[in-house]
């Protein structure tokens, strides 16, 4: 069954590596995590938290697993814990993908990042939420023959 994912990443910093994954078509996903391009992103900011968060809740409508992208900056995304949160409270499956060593518009990887999912807890018990929540390396793990059987993961860790 093709799930619709959300994609969760840092727009300015991974688009490109972002875009890699997401042109894939391993799976169906939302366009730039749900806006359509950068003019959007841009307008919700400048209006401030409100709007940003309903652009993301409305690129959240429809998904089954969000996949954070972690690239060297994502951790410290401002919007990154919304978009995990919403995502928890909607029944998402969620996975973190390493996109670090794919590399960018000018042929460069970067460091790899801290896991957001390390730095967020579970209200209930105070574990980090990676201790729930599986991350991978698209280049190490093989995303491109992978990332479908994550998706399928994800989505059978939430009981559906």
């Amino acid at each position: 069954m093709a799930r619709k994912v959300f994609f969760s990443f840092h727009y300015q910093v991974d688009i490109w590596r972002a875009n890699q994954i997401r042109n894939a078509h391993i799976v169906e996903g939302t366009s730039a995590a749900g806006w359509q391009d950068a003019s959007l992103w841009e307008e919700a900011k400048r209006l401030g938290d409100p709007a940003v968060h309903e652009l993301i809740n409305r690129g959240l409508e429809g998904t089954t697993v969000t996949a954070v992208l972690i690239g060297s900056q994502t951790a410290s995304r401002k919007y990154v814990n919304y978009e995990i949160e919403r995502s928890i409270q909607r029944g998402n499956g969620l996975l973190g993908i390493y996109i670090h060593d794919l590399k960018d518009q000018r042929g460069f990887g970067s460091p790899q990042g801290v896991n957001p999912f390390d730095q967020i807890t579970w209200r209930s018990n105070g574990q980090k939420l990676s201790t729930t929540y599986r991350t991978y390396s698209w280049s190490l793990h093989d995303g491109y023959r992978n990332l479908g059987q994550w998706v399928e993961d994800a989505v059978r860790a939430t009981g559906r």
